[in-house]
């Protein structure tokens, strides 16, 4: 068996993004099922290390780097949306489960509430930056 240093993969840990939950968005996913959970989970994952998973896909409407993660499960399809577009992080945005009456289309509610939720974000980024030296 060989062993390897312990800062072998450091190079994985220092080019990974910060993930930031946004409101309730955290305690949301946890009370998702465990496989659309993991779904998510790996999805995120491949946000921060730069790449994306086959489940996030850009959310149409808002632009190409405002993804959403679609998971499925007996109870339905489950939804995630996290951007890559505003600062340095990952902001995960919201997660709910579908119970839309209009087939795949994104309730109206929900879309608003994401909606609000990026301007508020972005307002919040930009009052940083300019507050910055």
């Amino acid at each position: 068996m060989t062993l390897l240093p312990i800062d072998a993969n450091i190079g994985v840990y220092q080019r990974m993004k910060n993930l930031a939950w946004l409101a309730d968005s955290r305690s949301r996913v946890k009370s998702l099922p465990d496989g659309v959970q993991d779904d998510i989970g790996y999805a995120l994952y491949a946000a921060q290390v730069g790449e994306r998973s086959v489940k996030a896909k850009p959310l149409h409407g808002l632009g190409g780097q405002v993804m959403e993660i679609s998971a499925y499960d007996a109870g339905g399809t489950c939804r995630a949306v996290y951007t890559v577009s505003v600062g340095e992080s990952i902001y995960m945005v919201h997660a709910f489960q579908n119970k839309s009456k209009a087939g795949i289309a994104m309730p109206k509610p929900e879309m608003d509430l994401i909606r609000q939720r990026l301007r508020q974000l972005r307002s919040e980024v930009k009052d940083a930056e300019n507050r910055a030296p």
